[in-house]
């Protein structure tokens, strides 16, 4: 296996993911604001996993919560 496939397998592996109503909760909003930010192109796209399974890497929602905070800050 090349050290490229390796590395992108383990960091694939170790990727956490948040569903629309997690990060519902997170935001305190409800889980259509989730779906429509992420339609406006404001908050990361999601990722599906399979049918019936899409979630938000949590990598890129931390990522995009160290925007705002930048903007805002």
């Amino acid at each position: 296996m090349s050290d490229f496939i390796e590395k992108e397998t383990k960091k694939a592996n170790s990727r956490l993911f948040a569903s629309d109503r997690q990060l519902a909760d997170r935001y305190q909003v409800k889980r259509v604001t989730i779906w429509r930010w992420a339609k406006k192109g404001i908050f990361p796209a999601p990722v599906k996993l399979s049918p019936g399974c899409t979630r938000w890497p949590m990598d890129l929602v931390l990522e995009y919560e160290q925007k705002q905070m930048k903007q805002t800050g």
